[in-house]
């Protein structure tokens, strides 16, 4: 008898409905252009699509669709509408997406059993997380508005979340870790916390310079390509205005009264995987050179500088976009903020 209850049991589990994602509205001048599916099994990441007119034509990457921006939640476990979580806006690097499985994978594991929503916004495989100075042919690439005027008062809208400054943080990797500080800067109001995983941070460096430009003229970056001068103007003095005033590193004293973090490997052994290894080194660069700034500006702030990654995480080798580094960063980071 008490076998057969434990099957019927075990039968009404499995056969139980999945719960459904939420449901949302248009607004903020965002149309919901297919709402939220569930992309993992536990039912705590979903995936849903928005038009904008900020950037109503985003550079594509292989499978992603004209005017239709991927933007991918992934609530805390037995998510409760009627609980206010904070959130965090993870940006993602170049050229990568918010879907990317590698993705979903750092920040499930990383929450899990947190009380947090993380919020992954599409930020095309060169947006630069900024307004463009002169996208050309492409139409408006008004990313920031795009994602603090729209998307954030949106999430705020249509889940449970504490929607105030004391709620949020922002945190990217390599692009979107210039993405985190430089909307931090811009708006010290919407978040308490900001992250770097190894941030372009520094647009006075010629080598960061050389490889935004290298992003927007690269096929690979996202098609169609876009001028060398699209995203901040033209990178040679005395024309260069934008990127000095836009550069995150030199305007850390933005972030004054905000808890601020960076992560850095140096590249580890730079005969191996020797692409990766370099960019991971200049990345470490620009983090110097911000830490510089902050304690000048006498700004605290917590700084993973881990080297090799030999003794941060088990398969991190210090290297760029290294699945097993980024994910001892954000599982860090977590700990910070949520503390």
């Amino acid at each position: 008898m008490i076998r057969f209850l434990a099957a019927v049991i075990a039968t009404t589990a499995l056969s139980a409905p999945a719960p459904a994602p939420p449901v949302f509205t248009d607004g903020f001048g965002l149309v919901v252009t297919s709402q939220p599916r569930w992309v993992d099994d536990n039912h705590r990441t979903f995936v849903f699509n928005v038009s904008t007119d900020q950037v109503p034509t985003p550079t594509l990457l292989p499978g992603q669709e004209p005017g239709r921006h991927a933007i991918v939640v992934t609530l805390p476990a037995g998510y409760d509408p009627a609980t206010r979580y904070p959130v965090q806006y993870y940006l993602h690097g170049h050229p990568d997406r918010p879907d990317a499985a590698w993705n979903q994978r750092v920040v499930e594991n990383a929450t899990r059993d947190v009380p947090l929503i993380t919020v992954q916004p599409n930020g095309s495989g060169r947006g630069w997380y900024s307004n463009w100075v002169n996208p050309g042919a492409l139409g408006p690439q008004n990313w920031e508005t795009f994602h603090l005027e729209q998307v954030i008062p949106f999430v705020d809208a249509n889940l449970s979340t504490i929607a105030s400054r004391s709620g949020r943080a922002i945190v990217g990797h390599s692009m979107g870790g210039f993405g985190a500080f430089h909307y931090a800067e811009h708006r010290p109001d919407l978040f308490r916390y900001a992250g770097s995983f190894s941030g372009a941070l520094d647009l006075q460096n010629s080598e960061v310079r050389a490889a935004v430009v290298a992003s927007s003229v690269n096929p690979g970056s996202g098609s169609p390509v876009a001028g060398a001068d699209a995203i901040f103007g033209p990178p040679v003095w005395p024309f260069d205005g934008v990127w000095n005033a836009q550069s995150p590193a030199q305007h850390a004293a933005s972030l004054r009264g905000m808890g601020v973090a960076l992560y850095s490997g140096n590249g580890g052994d730079l005969a191996v995987n020797p692409i990766q290894a370099v960019l991971e080194n200049r990345a470490r660069e620009t983090a110097l050179v911000t830490a510089a700034h902050l304690r000048a500006a006498g700004i605290p702030f917590h700084f993973s500088d881990y080297g090799d990654g030999s003794g941060w995480a088990v398969g991190c080798s210090g290297k760029h976009a290294e699945e097993a580094c980024v994910q001892a960063d954000m599982n860090h980071f977590v700990g910070l903020f949520m503390r």
